[in-house]
């Protein structure tokens, strides 16, 4: 399959992550299915769209006729089937819980065209561990989008033993598409590029926190003031979602067992706490003013 055949594409989960994937898509051109099993965040989805659409407008990044197709390029659906069944191209965007992916792969397998592409966003789980349960493991890549996804401009596709050049080269090209500037992984490895270099210095950050060191503003002061980030780690993790960051961090230990591979102190008790960052109004930071 070339880039030019994809007509439409497939988007799994209509969470934070998934919906800004499906607005991307709708706007540069391609029918879109996204699909999740919860009506609620797919209602969402449909108001950031009814929102973002028309703000796009106003801004003078699109015209009307422009917003309205990307508009009508959009479904949304909580049966697979019905919105996926005639996907080309399908990027899945679920929780980052290794089991949840491998059934929806499954179910992926069965209801998609047989030359549909299947990727992941997993932004650790690396495709390898999904690909088995499907008939076509050589069309199977992990193609991972930085939230927010609307705006970030790199994309990873992470080329696994499974995957065919073919699909590497489909997954980069309509990454370009897009309007993503993507880079290619030639073979797995646990985080891929930007998360584990992102990683590193959460931990550490984390580290410093649960140590008394510093506080969480502090620490993120320092990070953007001497080291010239736009966001410190604990406003990224607000950001992105401290209940991402404990299921990630979760599945490491449950595949590893390895003690230094658990949530911090600090991260479990967030997420006992529901203080998932902005989403749930309190993180590191408080944002009950801005819901």
């Amino acid at each position: 399959m070339r880039v030019d055949d994809i007509q439409k594409i497939g988007v799994v989960g209509a969470g934070n992550m998934g919906h800004q994937i499906a607005v991307l898509a709708a706007i540069r051109g391609y029918k879109v299915g996204c699909v999740d099993i919860n009506e609620k965040q797919l209602q969402k989805a449909r108001e950031f769209a009814e929102k973002y659409l028309p703000g796009r407008v106003a801004k003078g990044k699109l015209t009307e006729e422009q917003a309205r197709q990307a508009w009508d390029n959009l479904e949304f659906k909580t049966n697979m089937k019905e919105a996926l069944g005639d996907a080309d191209f399908v990027i899945e965007a679920a929780t980052e819980k290794l089991e949840l992916k491998r059934d929806i792969f499954r179910e992926l397998d069965q209801i998609s065209p047989p030359h549909a592409v299947l990727t992941t966003n997993s932004s650790f789980i690396v495709s390898s561990m999904v690909a088995g349960v499907t008939s076509r493991p050589e069309k199977v890549c992990n193609m991972h989008f930085f939230n927010p996804a609307l705006v970030m401009k790199c994309v990873e596709v992470v080329r696994g033993p499974h995957t065919s050049e073919e699909t590497a080269k489909l997954a980069m090209e309509l990454s370009r598409r897009l309007n993503k500037e993507p880079v290619e992984l030639q073979k797995e490895i646990y985080g891929f590029l930007v998360n584990r270099i992102l990683s590193a210095i959460n931990n550490e950050a984390l580290y410093l926190l649960d140590q008394g060191v510093a506080s969480a503003e502090d620490i993120d002061s320092a990070v953007v003031n001497a080291l010239g980030h736009p966001l410190g780690p604990f406003k990224l993790q607000d950001l992105t979602g401290i209940d991402l960051t404990y299921h990630i961090m979760m599945e490491r230990y449950r595949e590893t067992g390895d003690p230094a591979d658990k949530p911090s102190p600090t991260i479990v008790e967030k997420y006992v706490k529901k203080e998932w960052g902005q989403k749930t109004g309190k993180g590191f930071y408080d944002y009950s003013r801005e819901q």
